[in-house]
């Protein structure tokens, strides 16, 4: 069976949210995850702040987590003092059997990315899991860095590396934002990116081996 890549998540502070903006939120986020997935049935949010999504490609998983990551913090109550983020967990693995969602299904990946969603801590924000325990012991000491870079992300600054990971230049980014462009790479200079995207890049490549 080919190997896929299931993140389980939740979202962080959402319950300090006004219960209008967070309606709002999760009908937007539904939105977008429905929107990465190939089949909407491989998203799904549940328990009103938590979500589950299939991937077929493991690299695509690990990124599209990241994003994750900055959707939630650019989603941010600044004015209120409500800083939000999240905890995902990357299980990669096989999946044995497709239900009529991804709540329903079944497999190896689910495995892993649920329980090891269930052991994070609080100063985890992502967390990736093979079978391999070899390589989940590198992963490890590549993710202790990582997400100490997460904790710092501010608001402006996921703004920025969501855009580019959706693909933007430097240039298309400052458009939308209404940045100029030195701006925008003074937020990934900030923000770290320059060492950040080489050990995402690494992880990817490492889980993808055989």
């Amino acid at each position: 069976m080919k190997t896929q890549a299931v993140i389980t998540g939740d979202i962080i502070n959402f319950t300090k949210l006004s219960a209008i903006k967070r309606k709002q939120l999760i009908k937007d986020t539904d939105k977008l995850l429905k929107a990465w997935s190939k089949a909407q049935k491989n998203a799904e949010i549940f328990r009103g702040d938590s979500y589950q999504v299939l991937f077929e490609e493991v690299e695509e998983a690990i990124t599209k987590s990241i994003q994750l990551v900055c959707w939630f913090k650019k989603h941010s109550d600044e004015a209120a003092k409500i800083h939000l983020s999240t905890r995902i967990s990357v299980g990669i693995g096989e999946v044995s059997y497709h239900g009529k969602n991804v709540l329903n299904s079944d497999g190896e990946a689910f495995h892993l990315s649920g329980r090891n969603f269930d052991t994070m801590k609080d100063d985890e924000f992502l967390s990736i899991h093979t079978n391999d325990e070899l390589k989940n012991e590198g992963i490890k000491i590549i993710l202790n860095f990582v997400n100490k870079y997460i904790h710092k992300w501010t608001k402006g600054q996921s703004e920025v590396i969501y855009l580019l990971l959706e693909g933007k230049t430097q240039q298309e980014i400052a458009i939308i934002l209404s940045l100029s462009q030195p701006s925008v790479n003074s937020r990934l200079k900030s923000a770290g990116w320059k060492e950040f995207e080489p050990s995402i890049k690494y992880i990817a490549d490492l889980v993808k081996q055989e």
